[in-house]
């Protein structure tokens, strides 16, 4: 836990807070950090965290957005294409992480040189 002023946070809320995650956004990505390795497709995904399909697109395209996730094309044998999504690096995600996070910072210096200028 983060002990920050008068309260403690969990490393799992600085994260969901960092990247604006739901529950469910925040499960599909620890399962891609558990297996950084394997390449799913949304519906396999959504088979294998029994989280509703709709649910998983969401979750993807909005971790795919903030690159978290990374994604390749499929063709089908049949027409048409399927993504294949993987995580990115533990270490990547952390950078993006801690890039926001240095963004509150600056923020919180910026109020208190302002809060500064009105006393």
């Amino acid at each position: 836990m983060i002990d920050f002023a008068c309260k403690e946070f969990k490393i799992e809320d600085v994260i969901k807070c960092a990247l604006n995650l739901t529950r469910a956004d925040l499960k599909v990505m620890k399962f891609f950090i558990n297996h950084e390795e394997e390449g799913l497709s949304t519906e396999a995904l959504s088979q294998a965290l029994e989280l509703d399909l709709s649910t998983v697109q969401r979750s993807v395209k909005k971790l795919y957005e903030k690159e978290v996730l990374r994604r390749v094309q499929q063709n089908l044998d049949g027409g048409g294409y399927v993504f294949i999504y993987r995580g990115q690096p533990k270490s990547e995600i952390r950078g993006v992480i801690m890039e926001i996070v240095r963004t509150w910072v600056d923020r919180v210096e910026k109020e208190f040189e302002e809060w500064d200028h009105k006393l």
